[in-house]
Order: C-alpha cells, then sequence, then structure tokens
C-alpha cells in the first residue's frame, strides 16, 4: 500500500499477552540453567492461583469466565510475580501474593483496563514489608539439585541449613556492606570484589538472566507489542544516573553496568514499566514516566532501606498517571494547543 490511510488490523488482548509470555523464556530459560528448575515451580504455582481467582472473581462478578481466564492476562500477572520473588520463596507467599494481585490490584478496581497500578509490583511490595525474610531467599552460587528446592519451597528442609543454600543478591550484598558498622573502610570495588555472587558486570548467573529479558524485550517491540518510549527512558536515566554517580565518587555508587545488568531493571525496563494499563500512554508522557521510575529506583536503591526499588518506584509513578497524560496530552490536529481551531 503505497498511499494512506495505513490501517493496521486490530490485536487481541490473548494475542498480545501469549506473546508477552513468550518474550519472557529466554530469561526463565537462563534462570532455570544457573539456579535450577525452582523457578518454573514458582511460575507454576503463581499460574494456578491466578487462574483460580481470576476464575473465583469473574463468578462473583457474574462476568463471562471463558474470554477473560483466556486472555492471558492473568498470567502475564503471575509470571511477573515469580520471576520478581526469590525462586526459593515459600509456596504459601508466591500464593498469597498472586491472591492480592488478581483479587485486590486488578478486581476490586474493575478488572482488566481499570487498575490504576501494576498488580504485580502491588503484591511484590506487600510482600516484601510483611515477609522480608522469606523475600531473602535467593538462590546461591552453588546449584541445589531440584529435590532440595522442592523441600524448601514446600518447608520439608531444615529452617538452619537455609542460611549454607541461600544469599543475598548482588545489590543486596552491596548495599548491606557499604551501610555496616564498618563502613568508612568498604567500597563499592572492595565489596564486590570479596563477593562470591558477582560475575562480569553484576550478578553471577542474573547477568545473564537480564539478557534474556533484553532479548525478549527487544522482540517485543519489533513485534510492535509496546514502543521503544518506555523502555529507552528507563535504562537510559538510569544508565545516566548511575554512570554519573559513580564518576563523581566510585568508592559508594556502584557503576551503570551493574545496575543494568543486576537486579530487576530488565525485567522492569521492558515487563513491567511497559504494562499498558498503569503506565502512562502519551508519547511524552512515557518518557517522563519512565525516567522518573528509573530515578526512583536509583534513590531507593543507593540511599534506601530495600536493595532494589524498583516495587516501590513503579508504584508512585502509577499515582503520577493522571496527571502525566493531562499535561502532555498531544495537539489535536487542526487545533492549537489551546484547544481553539488552527486555520493557518
Amino acid at each position: 500500500m503505497n498511499n494512506s490511510p495505513y490501517l493496521r488490523q486490530a490485536t487481541s488482548v490473548q494475542s498480545v499477552m501469549l506473546r508477552v509470555l513468550f518474550a519472557l523464556l529466554p530469561g526463565i530459560a537462563a534462570y532455570v540453567w544457573f539456579f535450577g528448575a525452582a523457578i518454573v515451580l514458582q511460575i507454576v504455582l503463581a499460574s494456578l492461583t491466578a487462574l483460580a481467582a481470576e476464575a473465583l472473581v469473574l463468578h462473583l462478578r457474574g462476568k463471562p469466565l471463558a474470554i477473560f481466564l483466556t486472555d492471558g492476562s492473568a498470567l502475564v500477572t503471575a509470571w511477573l510475580i515469580a520471576l520478581s520473588f526469590p525462586p526459593l520463596a515459600p509456596w504459601w507467599l508466591v500464593v498469597l501474593a498472586t491472591m492480592i494481585a488478581i483479587i485486590v490490584a486488578k478486581h476490586l478496581y474493575g478488572g482488566l483496563g481499570q487498575n490504576p497500578f501494576n498488580p504485580a509490583m502491588v503484591a511484590f511490595a506487600l510482600m516484601i514489608v510483611a515477609y522480608p525474610q522469606f523475600m531473602s531467599r535467593w538462590p546461591g552460587t552453588d546449584a541445589i539439585d531440584f529435590a532440595t528446592q522442592w523441600q524448601i519451597i514446600f518447608g520439608l528442609h531444615a529452617n538452619q541449613a537455609l542460611d549454607a543454600l541461600t544469599m543475598a543478591t548482588p545489590l543486596d550484598a552491596l548495599r548491606t556492606a557499604l551501610h555496616s558498622t564498618n563502613a568508612t573502610t568498604v567500597t563499592v570495588a572492595s565489596a564486590l570484589a570479596h563477593n562470591p555472587a558477582i560475575g562480569l558486570m553484576a550478578g553471577r548467573g542474573w547477568e545473564w538472566i537480564a539478557a534474556g529479558h533484553l532479548i525478549g524485550g527487544l522482540w517485543l517491540v519489533q513485534q510492535r507489542i509496546i514502543t521503544w518510549h518506555l523502555p529507552t527512558a528507563f535504562l537510559a536515566t538510569l544508565f545516566l544516573l548511575a554512570g554519573l554517580a559513580s564518576t563523581i565518587n566510585p568508592s559508594e555508587f556502584a557503576g551503570p553496568l551493574f545496575h543494568l545488568f543486576g537486579g530487576g531493571a530488565m525485567l522492569a525496563a521492558f515487563f513491567i514499566v511497559t504494562d499498558p494499563v498503569s503506565a502512562a500512554t502519551t508519547p511524552y508522557g512515557k518518557l517522563i514516566f519512565a525516567a522518573g521510575v528509573a530515578l526512583l529506583t536509583w534513590i531507593i536503591r543507593s540511599f534506601g532501606a530495600y536493595p532494589d526499588g524498583i516495587a516501590f518506584a513503579v508504584l508512585l509513578m502509577n499515582i503520577a498517571v493522571p496527571l502525566i497524560d493531562m499535561a502532555t496530552q498531544p495537539r489535536v490536529f487542526g487545533h492549537k494547543k489551546n484547544g481553539s481551531n488552527h486555520h493557518g
């Protein structure tokens, strides 16, 4: 077609959600390769819980089950929860978080398309505040067989042996080292040098998981499921802030690659910040929203009490979305910005 209008066929919610799930597979594959199949078990638990909770609420609301249960939106929320939580977290924590995300953060606001807050991030924020000890069960650098992982998840493993099997993430280890009682003698370089979990750029294994999410995210951009605005603004802002801070004071602030490939930055950039319901929708608004999430993430990571502040940053910027969208509405074609007719 060489002449306008250029019309594209409408894409169904199910098609979009299935492609998002497909894009998460490279990161999941890296997760399994480095840390075992516990993450698959958590994904299954979260998925079954999400579908059951969705069916229950839809039944109570008198909505058709088949249409909404098969649109894939509940599964996307479930997978994001599982990928955000420690793979060795107790089973009931993931189940409880998923129920809160679906029932409270999604359906109490009216269901898909009505929720002002990202459901997966609501669940994460609530659980890390309520159960911080369980939200720190990250796998160590030594491989754990699936039978042991199963026992840990379902509470069949001796609690006193967990410390030998779990460890802090690189972000958490760095924050703890820099805020310890002898922090005056600790630098970023020394804290990372003595951490066995550190790989080439960030956490050993975690940097490859982040690369998997990057590959899947770029595919979503190529498929036009998401636009470039949100991930680019998030990653660029986080890179610039971390680069500037580490240049000014390299002993106290980690470099940009550590921030991008450590923690959940890549998952957030392409799969969380890009939530079409709770994020900004205008082109300029997307840039402002994502840059704000990155700014708050860096501040919380660098000065806050939590190692990775993505969930809190997303929720805080969700509050600002109506104002951002209202202030960044593009000019209506044929009209000036003040709304009067344009005859020039």
